[in-house]
């Protein structure tokens, strides 16, 4: 290994309160509607999150930052399914209210830069990128149950 990892930083807008938006990332039933079926989650500091952002790698994460409504940290576990890493993924899933909702940022960093990770990377990269464009259309959807655009609840 070379030593090097890899990073990234996406960010999406999402019409729902972060209230909202937390729900999605941190209860089972709701988090299987928009990142994949598999996902679970024990929603505490020192919990876990299961689930696949591509929807074939299987990430298994431990939750060492939990902040409701503002953050959740997830350090990647090693894998049967993964090459073997000097350094752990990360991904920190932050969140803002804004106006008329939430910011959401996904910052992943750890990643090794060296073959065959290249690849996994950009697999895992893509991923989130797809599957927090799912969580937005899942919320402003209102496929969570939650309040339309005029207040009432579906």
């Amino acid at each position: 290994m070379t030593g090097r990892t890899l990073s990234y930083a996406l960010r999406i807008d999402i019409e729902a309160d972060p209230a909202r938006v937390w729900a999605a990332l941190t209860e089972d039933a709701k988090l299987a509607r928009w990142l994949s079926s598999n996902a679970q989650v024990v929603a505490r500091e020192g919990g876990s999150f299961r689930g696949s952002v591509d929807r074939e790698i299987e990430m298994l994460a431990h939750i060492d930052v939990f902040l409701p409504g503002r953050r959740l940290r997830l350090i990647h576990l090693p894998s049967p399914s993964l090459p073997p890493a000097d350094s752990a993924g990360i991904d920190d899933v932050l969140l803002e209210a804004r106006a008329p909702g939430t910011l959401v940022r996904v910052l992943g960093s750890g990643f090794p830069s060296a073959p065959p990770w290249d690849r996994l990377f950009q697999r895992h990269y893509a991923g989130w990128r797809l599957s927090i464009a799912r969580l937005k259309v899942y919320l402003e959807k209102n496929m969570d149950g939650g309040p339309t655009a005029k207040g009432t609840v579906t």
